[in-house]
């Protein structure tokens, strides 16, 4: 009697030897364009400081330094994805990190906030076609048995990239000048670039769908009137003001355009039907929130812990590290509290939590014990670990499993948008509240002088500088408004991470028996097409 024949490998025997090698020059690719944003956080605050140490940006260039890279990174995902499917993906990837390479290579040299916004904005070009072909080449490379293991080390990547980013960061700074943070990105593409085109295989999708340009240009352009409204709000200190109120208005109305023209399209970027899905939207925006709420933290606790309380770069990315540290250690576990307590309730509690650390950051003072801080910024990553994990798996497990590519690209997308309209967001009422708050104090300048020095807490201590001894008074109503704004800001992302709480609460899963989940499924996928 013979015994059956095993099914044959889908993949070639010479790339099966070498797949392991093949995953960890994805990593390297992954980890230097989550790396980057992570390492620039703590550079914020040097960039700045008056030249000759910075660029002297102020918070709405600072802001738009981040959101730049961000928003093309965004809205170039899916076309990027719909491009390697259809080029090759191997081709993609190398001409995707080349781009963010030479990005990475003019941004180390900018010589005004301006040419550096406009730097990261051709980074993020770069990465947004550097991502999504690393998983599809993973996809690629590796047997379907041996593809969750390999996608769990890959998502690993990913954290230790935020908790690596800081720290390499201030390593830079205390050494080097500004530039350093993203200089130091060069020599890792060339590796990554040598050894891709030795190790790596192309592939291509055999039927790949069209690329939706229209929507891509509406997306983009939408998202930018509506995040520069925001910010230019919160540099004028009046969101009333008709340029501001121009902006947003025509944002709204941009993205509301996208919203039609991708519902009439037959080849959509986004498919927004997938949203009549309570569940699948419910989930996607609980990743928003929580960037919303990560990335404006993180904006403003740079400018605690450097400017109020004087760490050095160094010192503040190892500060952040309970952060990063709480993502790895409970990320990997939050499946068993899942299985336990159900999608909803460890959202759910997840949520709190991010609020309640949150409202938190509006008790620290000048002099607040420093591992306060610590613990405050253990408990939100701890808080992350327990939305990201049952909210990924509920994302694509709520639409078909042949559109498990398109959930994973919406999941990004909504992550990355969340991150920039937290930084805009809290970035101007940060910004508003500040220039409130120290207004009153700057009466005794010199009218030109005065408005610079409104602008953020290191543009009235850079004004404090060039003063000397007559300056040193400002130095505290600075500190005091800086606290003052700090507090409003904190307690503004708490009421939206109280918003998701809510929305998590009333539309996540529970624990579904398994007699539950035969009968949901097909449920799930009819309110899916």
């Amino acid at each position: 009697m013979t015994t059956p024949a095993a099914s044959a490998p889908r993949i070639p025997e010479a790339v099966h030897r070498r797949r392991w090698a093949i995953l960890g020059v994805l990593m390297l690719s992954l980890l230097i364009v989550v790396l980057d944003n992570s390492i620039l956080n703590v550079a914020i605050k040097t960039i700045s400081t008056p030249a000759p140490t910075g660029l002297g940006a102020t918070q709405s260039e600072l802001e738009w330094a981040i959101n730049a890279y961000t928003l093309v990174f965004a809205g170039l995902l899916f076309t990027a994805g719909l491009l390697g499917d259809r080029l090759g993906r191997k081709k993609v990837l190398l001409g995707g990190l080349a781009v963010f390479g030479i990005g990475s290579a003019l941004a180390a040299e900018s010589g005004s906030p301006t040419q550096l916004i406009a730097f990261r904005a051709v980074m993020g070009l770069g990465a947004a076609f550097v991502m999504p072909a690393t998983l599809a080449v993973l996809m690629n490379v590796f047997e379907r048995e041996e593809q969750p293991k390999a996608i769990g080390i890959w998502a690993g990547g990913v954290g230790l990239a935020i908790a690596i980013g800081p720290i390499t960061g201030g390593v830079l700074l205390d050494h080097f000048w500004w530039g350093s943070v993203f200089l130091v990105n060069v020599p890792i593409v060339l590796l990554a670039l040598a050894l891709m085109l030795w190790l790596v295989p192309d592939s291509r999708d055999p039927n790949p769908g069209r690329v939706d340009p229209v929507g891509v240009v509406l997306s983009v352009v939408g998202l930018v009137l509506l995040v520069y409204g925001i910010i230019k709000g919160g540099q004028l200190a009046d969101f009333t003001d008709p340029t501001v109120l121009a902006s947003i208005g025509a944002g709204v109305l941009v993205l509301a355009a996208f919203v039609v023209f991708e519902k009439r399209s037959d080849h959509p970027s986004i498919d927004v039907t997938y949203f009549k899905n309570k569940v699948f939207s419910a989930a996607i925006g609980a990743i928003a929130l929580v960037f919303f709420a990560l990335m404006g933290v993180t904006f403003f606790s740079v400018f605690y812990t450097q400017s109020v309380r004087g760490y050095t770069p160094l010192q503040t990315g190892l500060l952040m590290l309970p952060l990063a540290a709480a993502q790895m250690i409970f990320a990997p576990r939050a499946r068993l509290v899942v299985d336990r307590f159900g999608n909803r309730a460890t959202t759910t509690a997840g949520m709190i939590v991010i609020a309640a650390m949150l409202a938190a950051f509006a008790t620290l003072e000048a002099d607040t014990p420093i591992w306060l801080l610590e613990v405050i910024f253990f408990l939100m990553g701890t808080g992350m670990a327990h939305i990201m994990t049952p909210v990924s798996v509920v994302i694509m497990q709520a639409l078909p499993r042949e559109k498990a590519g398109s959930a994973s690209a919406l999941s990004n997308t909504f992550r990355q948008v969340g991150g920039a309209l937290g930084i805009a967001v809290l970035g101007s009422v940060l910004s508003a509240a500040y220039r409130n708050g120290i207004e009153g104090k700057l009466g005794a300048l010199p009218a030109g002088l005065r408005d610079v020095a409104g602008e953020s807490i290191e543009a009235t201590l850079g004004v404090a500088a060039k003063l000397g001894p007559r300056g040193e008074g400002l130095v505290a109503p600075a500190n005091d408004a800086f606290l003052h704004a700090m507090h409003v800001t904190a307690l503004c992302g708490a009421a939206v991470a109280v918003v998701g709480a809510v929305v998590v609460a009333l539309f996540l899963p529970g624990r579904p028996t398994q007699g539950q989940r035969g009968q949901d499924e097909p449920e799930l996928v009819a309110a899916a097409e």
